[in-house]
């Protein structure tokens, strides 16, 4: 995996190295001795491949130094300089232009490799990695599918419940009908003049004296039920006692609402109102 980033960047080095010697050579070979032009070119080269092994070297111990940074950065820059100034006094200014960049472009490439070194991984821990990103992606699609299932599941409910109403409803309306025409149809009968001159002849056959009065049947149970004996309504100053007696009965007072159960339980009846207004008479 390495390889995608360093080979770019020693290519790089390597065509800067010789492009610089070469620019040194032609540029300064006219006006100094060949000698002297390649041991300038070579001194930028070499300043510049050393701290380029100081810095792998520090970085393959997982060390950085900012020194040594500066100068491999420093004959960086020496070396774009040479070739732009090159470029500005050469014919075709604009070619070489073009290529005074490879430097620069070297030295960031060896920084781009220098990151992807520090943020490299192991392929134990990119396994566990993609491990973890498939088990996240599986439980999402199982609850995704869970979730699909139970909501198909409520509507075919929800459908069957709503059809089952819909019956229950058909029929109790039409039970309904059916017996309100028979209720019509007896009522019609009981106020019919010939059925009731019909039924007074025969009961007065069987019981002499007696006209027979038909009533409607009941549905349902016709007990009597008795009724029930009302208290007699309880005076403004009596409910103003026993409210004070039941709030009182207990430390700290009891509230409205426990007081007026305690009210009730104890078998009084008063409307909301009264009792409300009493409680406020007796607080106040």
């Amino acid at each position: 995996m390495n390889a995608k980033t360093v080979l770019p960047a020693v290519a790089m080095t390597a065509v800067s190295m010789v492009l610089t010697l070469a620019v040194v050579m032609m540029w300064l070979g006219a006006a100094v001795p060949w000698p002297v032009a390649l041991v300038v070119g070579l001194g930028i080269d070499g300043g510049w491949l050393a701290t380029l092994a100081y810095e792998r070297r520090l970085a393959a111990q997982g060390d950085h130094s900012r020194t040594v940074t500066a100068v491999g950065w420093s004959f960086g820059l020496i070396a774009t300089g040479v070739l732009v100034a090159h470029a500005l006094t050469a014919e075709h200014s604009g070619a070489w232009l073009a290529v005074a960049w490879l430097p620069v472009a070297a030295k960031a490439l060896w920084l781009v490799h220098g990151l992807w070194e520090r943020t490299a991984l192991t392929p134990v821990a990119l396994d566990a990695i993609r491990g973890i990103q498939q088990e996240a992606r599986d439980e999402a699609a199982v609850a995704r599918a869970r979730l699909r299932a139970e909501a198909a599941t409520e509507e075919t409910r929800l459908t069957a419940v709503t059809q089952a109403g819909a019956r229950v409803a058909r029929v109790q309306a039409r039970t309904a009908d059916t017996l309100a025409g028979a209720w019509s149809t007896l009522e019609r009968a009981r106020a019919g003049e010939d059925t009731g001159r019909a039924l007074t002849s025969v009961t007065h056959r069987v019981t002499p004296g007696v006209t027979a009065r038909w009533e409607l049947p009941v549905w349902g149970p016709t007990d009597p039920v008795p009724a029930l004996e009302t208290a007699p309504a309880l005076t403004d100053a009596e409910m103003d006692a026993l409210v004070e007696q039941i709030r009182t009965s207990r430390v700290p007072a009891l509230s409205y609402r426990e007081m007026a159960s305690r009210f009730r339980a104890a078998g009084h009846s008063a409307s909301e109102v009264r009792l409300r207004a009493a409680w406020k008479r007796v607080v106040a």
